[in-house]
């Protein structure tokens, strides 16, 4: 029982997140500004999901699929807190009766898995009409895509955005009070809202978004117009964060951006990458600092010689390439030269030599020769990539690429794609080796998915080691004795 009723319109935001959500005054008007305005309809929500519980004669449950990287993760981690503190019961499948789709919208391929788990969604619906249906993430960001699911997807109950994940309740609230299709798209944002609940995947480590957006506008990609302008949070609200990410048990951040190395340029007071990290490195109790992505071009010695002589940052760096001709790089937007980006690679090297660099290269973009390709290849054998994800060009419709000449044909660019596949393994598998031997810190984060007599952890570098242990290691640093590398991991032995 409340003895007195909360407006959260009068609750200072420091406060928000310690209120019994039974007791929120719903009579009241909701309250203007952020969190204390979704912080309303959840206790909202609360009251319906309870309601439509006792009708069904079961606790309502839901489940939500993520599609792309790590900020959709991340976002989606948000979007389960939500639900969970709104009274749903977590599902493990898509009969659950709130179904969210978490989209990506990077490649062409990630679009037709949507448009065919809709259809899948759409006959499940038809026998069950009181089934919720919510799709956000990148490719709702495009306006072609809305106009076809509210098309030819019609059962869809909800559609929003990158740019207003925050207002998840809110606008969930309204389509279960309302009959029709809810659409809230924003084109663009500059607020940040990051004070809402979270149910993280791992309770040991956590991904942290530090900002948001991208201004590099790469030829070929879609991101800069799915998910706007950089923003930067304010370095002491990510502090905040994180300390207390820590007085809840996580070990390990990932610092989270389009671009980490841009950080803070816009911000009032302009704050770098590598300033950040070293403000973050001094929180008590945390163990392990990852981030990405970087962009070759903002990488500075700074950064470097912060990574450098760090206990806490990870010795690995995902540096993207895409090409390894200067040429192609023009035409894609990438502001870097094949020498530039091989001069930066030696240098990290030289400086950490046991970094692990890991890339993304794109086989296939328009106008790409040979020669083109020859010259990625060299980069690849010079520079000796612990790994590489590889993927085949994506034309993406409102990209400059997808409008350019030269369109390479599929049997040439599958041909590229796999003598480039055999390479970035070989020399993968040579580079993973190297500390075969040692005996190094892992942090263990479940047990094998194969095999249940062993436990899965990872090393600073980022590869995986499968060794013998029980389930009460998992979040726990140990060391381990790396007795045999498989390729991409490790066999190894726990060593007291």
């Amino acid at each position: 029982m409340c003895n007195n009723k909360i407006d959260l319109r009068v609750l200072p935001k420091e406060e928000i997140s310690n209120i019994d959500l039974n007791c929120v005054d719903l009579d009241a008007p909701a309250p203007e500004y952020e969190p204390q305005r979704q912080y309303y309809f959840i206790s909202k929500l609360r009251s319906i999901v309870k309601s439509e519980s006792e009708k069904a004669g079961h606790p309502l449950t839901f489940f939500v699929q993520t599609f792309g990287c790590q900020m959709n993760a991340r976002d989606s981690e948000k979007l389960r807190g939500v639900l969970e503190l709104a009274g749903y019961a977590s599902g493990d499948s898509e009969d659950a009766d709130l179904v969210v789709y978490n989209t990506c919208t990077v490649r062409e391929n990630a679009n037709l898995k949507v448009y065919g788990r809709l259809g899948y969604l759409g006959s499940m619906k038809k026998k069950n009409p009181n089934k919720k249906i919510a799709l956000c993430g990148c490719m709702m960001q495009e306006p072609d895509v809305v106009e076809k699911i509210k098309k030819s997807y019609h059962f869809v109950d909800l559609i929003f955005g990158t740019h207003n994940i925050f207002k998840f309740a809110e606008l969930l609230v309204t389509a279960l009070e309302s009959e029709r299709m809810v659409i809230d798209l924003w084109k663009d944002t500059d607020q940040i809202v990051e004070e809402l609940p979270a149910e993280r995947t791992y309770s040991f480590k956590s991904g942290v978004n530090i900002m948001f957006g991208c201004n590099n506008f790469c030829s070929y990609c879609i991101v800069p117009y799915v998910r706007g302008r950089e923003r930067s949070r304010r370095p002491e609200d990510i502090i905040s964060e994180i300390k207390s990410l820590v007085q809840d048990g996580v070990k390990e951040v990932m610092l989270l951006g389009q671009n980490v190395n841009s950080y803070g340029k816009n911000l009032d007071t302009p704050v770098t990458f590598a300033q950040l990290l070293r403000q973050i490195e001094q929180i008590e109790g945390l163990e392990r600092i990852r981030f990405m992505t970087s962009h070759p071009k903002d990488l500075s010695d700074e950064l470097i010689e912060v990574m450098k002589h760090s206990d806490k940052i990870c010795r690995h760096l995902h540096l993207p390439l895409q090409s390894g001709s200067s040429r192609i790089l023009k035409q894609m937007n990438r502001k870097y030269t094949k020498e530039q980006y091989l001069e930066l690679a030696a240098k990290l090297r030289r400086e950490i030599p046991d970094l692990s660099l890991t890339t993304d290269i794109i086989v296939g973009f328009p106008g790409e020769t040979e020669e083109d390709f020859q010259e990625t290849l060299d980069v690849v054998r010079r520079v000796r990539y612990d790994s590489a994800f590889t993927f085949i060009y994506s034309r993406r419709t409102g990209t400059p690429a997808a409008a350019m000449k030269d369109q390479i044909p599929e049997e040439i660019v599958k041909d590229r794609f796999q003598r480039l596949l055999t390479l970035v393994q070989d020399i993968s598998q040579e580079m993973s080796a190297r500390v075969q031997g040692q005996t190094l810190p892992v942090l263990v984060e479940s047990l094998n998915e194969h095999d249940p007599a062993l436990v899965t952890g990872r090393l600073s570098n980022n590869l995986l080691v499968h060794f013998p242990g029980t389930e009460d290691l998992i979040g726990q640093t140990v060391y381990v004795y790396l007795k045999e590398c498989k390729g991409f991991y490790y066999i190894g032995e726990l060593r007291k």
